[in-house]
């Protein structure tokens, strides 16, 4: 029995200490919301990026989930300013998976509002717009009956290699309660950064809020999913050695290339080319491996290391993946 319980504990603690599967690395692309646009803009007073809060939203729900590892909002905003993507890009397949690349995550996710606003699929606004402050709409031909809020939304994510379509999924949100206001019992809407913070309470609180979120849970349910549907993605990294002191390297390459915290990385040097005897072309070079470099700092384009070799590492070294 005593051999028994030696073993259970024996195998317990190898279990506990195997390595967890890595998260796989997602970003979310702020949502198209060019369908609901006019719908939208009733409600708020003015055209609010509705599709940057779902993007928000979706975000939070993703880390809270623990499925993915996902990139922050920040550093894909400064991407999509560096590299002048538009608006207009947001749905394109190709432009995200562009994105994803220089990021150097395993998927994008790009998506769509599709449905906005009352169930009673008539707006009615003819002769004002909805008065945020109040949470009613303005003078005019306007429906006054109680109306549920419904809100929909579909996504699609992307491998960042191939551009392909892993999978698309719709998530669908009704409000329980109905009202003249889609603002109603719950208060205005709260407002971060010049638009409507759709990760706030008291937005949540709202006839409208109440439906966004729940058709942001059910999209990001299907989305957690479908995690075991993202490829193992590859990163080859190939560079050089821009500076070399003691045992301290720095490369040409960084973030962009794939190159994260932890990796190890091979530096070799070239002995000589060889050519082709019929045309005098290079067809192949010859190198020596000189050491190990485990990379300690990141950023875009650059990396720091510490070096371990028979030898110094020189610059113009090569670096290689492993």
């Amino acid at each position: 029995m005593r051999r028994m319980w030696i073993g259970l504990v024996l195998a317990a603690a190898m279990v506990s200490s195997a390595p967890a599967q890595q998260k796989k690395r997602v970003a979310v692309m702020n949502f198209d919301y060019a369908t609901v646009k006019s719908y939208s803009a009733a409600i708020f007073g003015t055209d609010e990026d509705i599709g940057k809060g779902i993007a928000d939203l979706i975000v939070e729900k993703l880390v809270q989930s623990g499925q993915y590892s996902v990139i922050e909002r920040k550093a894909l905003d400064k991407i999509i300013a560096e590299q002048n993507f538009s608006n207009s890009d947001r749905a394109d397949s190709n432009t995200a998976a562009k994105i994803a690349r220089i990021l150097g995550v395993d998927a994008i996710i790009t998506g769509s509002i599709t449905q906005f606003g009352r169930d009673d699929k008539s707006m009615g606004v003819g002769g004002g717009a909805a008065n945020v402050i109040s949470g009613h709409f303005g003078m005019g031909h306007v429906k006054t009956n109680d109306a549920k809020a419904v809100v929909g939304i579909s996504a699609r994510m992307i491998n960042t290699d191939t551009a392909e379509i892993i999978a698309a999924v719709k998530g669908l949100g009704e409000s329980s309660r109905k009202g003249t206001s889609l603002f109603g019992a719950g208060g205005g809407a709260s407002r971060a950064g010049g638009g409507v913070d759709m990760t706030s309470s008291n937005f949540s609180q709202t006839i409208i809020g109440e439906a966004v979120d729940k058709a942001a849970t059910d999209l990001c349910a299907q989305l957690n999913e479908q995690a075991s549907k993202l490829p193992n993605r590859v990163v080859v990294i190939s560079g050089m050695v821009a500076d070399a002191t003691g045992g301290t390297l720095v490369l040409n390459v960084g973030s962009r290339a794939g190159l994260k915290v932890g990796d190890r990385l091979e530096v070799r040097r070239k002995i000589r080319d060889v050519k082709d005897p019929a045309t005098g072309k290079v067809i192949r070079s010859i190198e020596n491996k000189v050491g190990e470099v485990v990379i300690t700092d990141v950023d875009e384009s650059s990396s720091v290391g510490n070096f371990n070799g028979a030898s110094q590492a020189k610059t113009g070294d090569t670096v290689k993946s492993m």
